[in-house]
């Protein structure tokens, strides 16, 4: 049958929720055509219409859904390797700031960079991702901090899923520290800048979701819940980075507007987590930042399987506190760092992510979803979280729906 594609010959992990690990099944066959899944089950069940389609033998490699990375901040100019130098030699905070480091370091060379200068640093991070079997990941503003940086931020952002067989999903991440221009006024850089930005990041139809980073170095829950409210009135979901360097809340702030996602966690308590099982919201996991950053108190993992909370895990991907590339890596970090089980970690990066993300179509091998698919040369699913920089994708197919 001319378009379709039958794939058997190896075990197929469909990353459905259920009693089965990994939903791992031998001897099936999973059937595609025009970027969707058809069929999925027992190879000796496959129905006759599909009998005489193109055949791909597996030869014993795992079939998977695609990877998903759901937070990312690929899109930034410049680099803090100078800063990461400092702190290995003793340097303070303090003194990484004085020399020109921290978040403010990565503002001043976003703003300098052109768009097309940020799509070309952003190229070599994004096909890393991809050459790992990732065709979806998440792009945050966030360091440009003036309406004019942060929607050329979004509009690289865009342009990367033209230059690039993936998919892309922005979000808005204004709120995320208060520029150097309005210290000391971040209320007035929530009415000039992050409202006003993000009403016309809107209207330019540059943005997926809207995001926040809830911390006392940041914003407080009032100034979150403004931009919350005015994502609401947009029709657009929210997200947050909260509980990463204390416990403010943000968790039930982010819960109390049907959050996608909240991201970090580390100081997450049990009344954070108990919000996020009443509003379906998921806890992404970032084990790069907590590598990077040398943090000891680690997300309250047992918790949050207890409540039944879903658990994504991401790259976090940004020039300062996760120069990580890896989705890999992060699997075998989620599970060395923060004793999550290979099957937990797979979940992360493929079903969880795709909820992290608003994508019901995505991150399960199911009929009807699109066919982002991965094949690994690896005959058991947990061997990739268990392997340290090693790559097994032996092939990705971008199941691209227009």
């Amino acid at each position: 049958m001319a378009g379709f594609v039958v794939y058997h010959g190896g075990p197929i992990a469909t990353m459905a929720a259920g009693d089965t690990p990994y939903g791992l099944m031998q001897g099936a066959a999973l059937v595609v055509c025009d970027g969707r899944i058809l069929w999925v089950g027992a190879f000796v069940d496959l129905p006759e219409p599909y009998a005489d389609a193109q055949r791909v033998d597996l030869e014993g490699r795992l079939l998977t859904p695609a990877l998903i990375d759901a937070h990312t901040h690929i899109v930034h100019g410049g680099h803090r390797a100078a800063e990461f130098e400092l702190r290995l030699n003793g340097a303070s905070y303090e003194e990484v700031a004085r020399a020109g480091g921290g978040i403010l370091s990565t503002v001043q060379a976003t703003r300098a960079a052109s768009e097309e200068d940020l799509i070309a640093q952003a190229l070599p991070r994004l096909d890393a991702m991809i050459a790992e079997g990732v065709t979806t990941l998440e792009v945050k503003s966030g360091y440009g901090l003036s309406i004019a940086a942060e929607l050329t931020m979004l509009r690289a952002a865009r342009r990367l899923a033209q230059l690039r067989p993936v998919r892309i999903v922005t979000s808005y991440l204004a709120a995320h520290a208060v520029p150097p221009e309005f210290a000391g006024r971040a209320d007035d850089y929530i009415d000039q800048v992050v409202l006003p930005g993000l009403q016309q990041a809107h209207d330019e139809g540059l943005v997926d979701a809207v995001d926040g980073f809830c911390e006392g170095i940041a914003f407080s829950l009032e100034q979150i819940a403004r931009v919350f409210d005015l994502a609401r009135d947009l029709g657009l979901p929210v997200k947050l980075h909260a509980e990463q360097l204390s416990n403010l809340g943000g968790a039930q702030l982010a819960a109390s507007y049907g959050a996608l996602s909240v991201d970090h966690l580390e100081y997450l308590d049990a009344d954070g987590v108990a919000a996020l099982a009443a509003s379906g919201t998921v806890a992404t996991l970032l084990p790069g930042a907590f590598y990077t950053l040398r943090e000891t108190c680690l997300p309250p993992v047992d918790l949050l399987r207890k409540q039944n909370v879903a658990m994504a895990l991401a790259t976090d991907c940004n020039p300062g506190s996760a120069p990580l590339a890896s989705l890999l890596m992060a699997m075998n970090m989620g599970c060395t760092l923060f004793r999550l089980t290979p099957e937990e970690a797979l979940a992360g990066v493929t079903r969880n992510a795709a909820q992290a993300l608003g994508l019901s179509d995505l991150g399960t091998l199911a009929a009807g979803n699109i066919a982002d698919l991965a094949i690994w040369s690896v005959f058991h699913p947990a061997e990739l979280a268990y392997r340290i920089g090693f790559n097994p994708l032996h092939q990705r197919i971008f199941g691209d729906i227009k």
